[in-house]
């Protein structure tokens, strides 16, 4: 039933779902810049090169990211055209031989004899159906409910959003009066808890249970953040011989 329901949830409405880029985006985001500050906080830099550097990879990352999002959608919406739109034209130049590749097809899902002839037929009566069915089976691809812009923008400003927490307590430590290791504990445990709730948000696209998504994601962000970390640490030496 649980399967089921996502797998409606996936299906059901035509508008563009912006949620899961805007999870992944935030993922991303929140690991990436966590991993900056952890490195810089294990080098024993000052707090000013964690903004500098947070920043510049929130945003350069970010944007770099959103392009990428935006390049890759596009380019599976052109590439889905391309081919329905020659497969369009091997309906009116091979029709015979399109018309037996859709028999075969309905044969695969175990239509027979007289239910096979009335089911080939239907289908090669609708253009959009035949052009569907043999887009899905012939070449494994279905037209894709993606929004490039849409798409892009959302995992930009997820990504900036989300990956902010990391570099929070760094930007608001002139007005509070904390030590720079307490700051990073606390950053540490609201960037942690920034990822387990996109990663269980995540688990809404999935079968997974939301509590073990939103771990996962916890631990894959806190493995990046303490290789940054120790490597940073491990390197901290470089800071004063530069």
């Amino acid at each position: 039933m649980a399967k089921d329901k996502v797998l409606d949830e996936h299906v059901d409405g035509d508008s563009y779902n912006w949620v899961a880029d805007f999870v992944y985006g935030g993922i991303d985001g929140s690991v990436t810049t966590f991993a900056v500050v952890a490195g810089v906080q294990g080098a024993g830099l000052p707090a000013s090169i964690i903004l500098i550097l947070g920043f510049a990879n929130l945003f350069a990352d970010g944007f770099s990211m959103s392009v990428g999002k935006y390049s890759s959608d596009k380019a599976k919406l052109e590439q889905y055209d391309k081919i329905e739109s020659v497969e369009f034209g091997h309906l009116k130049a091979r029709k015979y031989g399109e018309t037996k590749e859709v028999r075969e097809i309905m044969g695969g899902y175990g239509f027979k004899g007289k239910d096979l002839d009335r089911a080939t037929e239907v289908v090669t009566s609708n253009p959009d159906a035949w052009v569907d069915l043999m887009m899905r089976n012939e070449f494994n691809m279905t037209r894709e409910n993606v929004n490039p812009l849409k798409g892009g923008i959302a995992t930009f400003a997820s990504f900036v959003l989300i990956g902010f927490v990391p570099l929070m307590g760094y930007t608001l430590s002139p007005f509070l009066a904390l030590s720079f290791d307490t700051i990073f504990v606390l950053t540490c445990f609201a960037t942690l808890l920034a990822l387990f709730v996109v990663g269980a948000v995540k688990a809404k696209f999935t079968v997974r249970n939301w509590f073990f998504s939103g771990m996962e994601t916890l631990i894959v962000g806190g493995c990046a953040a303490a290789i940054a970390y120790f490597v940073g640490y491990l390197l901290q030496g470089l800071a004063g011989s530069i």
